[in-house]
């Protein structure tokens, strides 16, 4: 397979800023409107969901668009009904909830590693259409994104966070086996696909080679499904400032500040 050319930079910045205006919009739409938006994000690991989530919440207001990205089920949680601490998150009115992975789990990682019985798999494949269409039928605008790369991309962006400190973080051994277990993800992925690939909830694939152009692609294929409209924001009149009453700030050796760090880069 050829590698994908990468967006120019001199193009992609000045698109991203623009969609990323567009998503504000959407997010007064939303605010105005009470809709409910649930976007989901999956995909291999390394494929760019992460980074594609910075960019859509980026200006976002975080009491508008909340990230979710749960931990490991705890004990109590493993005995509930599987879908229940995820219904937990799901948006109320005038709220977007972004999943940076989510109760598809269970058709990945869980059934790839062996952490869900054979039972439990096929009762989720069975349950996830009916929870979607449940979810639809109720008013929510249900969007799901299936991020794509190559094996090729994939292992040279594990070394290229091998090496890097600042990135190192991102990598588990579990995200690191999955080299070694390829074609077992793609069979899962394939086969959850079948099943849950629906007409009221389709899934939608992302071409991760590129992380300019995935991210370009996803936000504006997102907001061509939403039907939203531009809302005018109020007028806001700063008022003016009273005329002082004799108040004096206290001198600055009677508080603690920080360290002028920056000035030691001056020197």
């Amino acid at each position: 397979m050829s590698k994908v050319k990468r967006l120019p930079r001199r193009v992609y910045e000045p698109e991203l800023a623009r969609l990323q205006s567009d998503l504000v919009n959407l997010q007064e739409w939303v605010r105005s409107e009470g809709a409910r938006v649930v976007v989901v994000f999956e995909g291999r690991d390394a494929a760019g969901k992460g980074s594609t989530i910075k960019r859509v919440t980026e200006h976002l207001n975080p009491r508008v668009a909340r990230i979710v990205a749960l931990p490991v089920p705890t004990d109590r949680e493993r005995t509930q009904w599987y879908f229940q601490r995820y219904v937990e998150h799901l948006p109320a009115a005038g709220e977007i909830a972004l999943f940076d992975r989510s109760w598809y789990n269970r058709a990945g990682v869980e059934r790839v590693m062996g952490f869900c019985s054979k039972q439990e798999y096929t009762r989720f494949l069975h349950q996830c259409p009916i929870f979607e269409r449940l979810l639809v039928e109720d008013g929510l605008l249900l969007r799901k994104y299936w991020f794509s790369v190559s094996d090729a991309e994939q292992e040279r962006r594990f070394r290229s966070r091998l090496a890097d400190p600042m990135r190192r973080w991102k990598l588990s051994p579990m995200d690191l086996e999955s080299i070694t277990r390829w074609e077992d993800y793609s069979r899962a992925k394939d086969e959850m696909f079948v099943h849950t690939d629906i007409p009221e909830a389709p899934w939608y694939v992302v071409d991760g080679d590129d992380k300019r152009r995935a991210r370009i692609n996803m936000i504006a294929h997102l907001l061509s499904t939403i039907p939203y409209r531009t809302v005018e924001p109020p007028r806001l009149p700063l008022p003016e400032r009273p005329p002082p009453k004799g108040y004096e700030r206290p001198p600055r050796d009677m508080q603690t500040y920080v360290p002028d760090h920056s000035a030691s880069l001056l020197r």
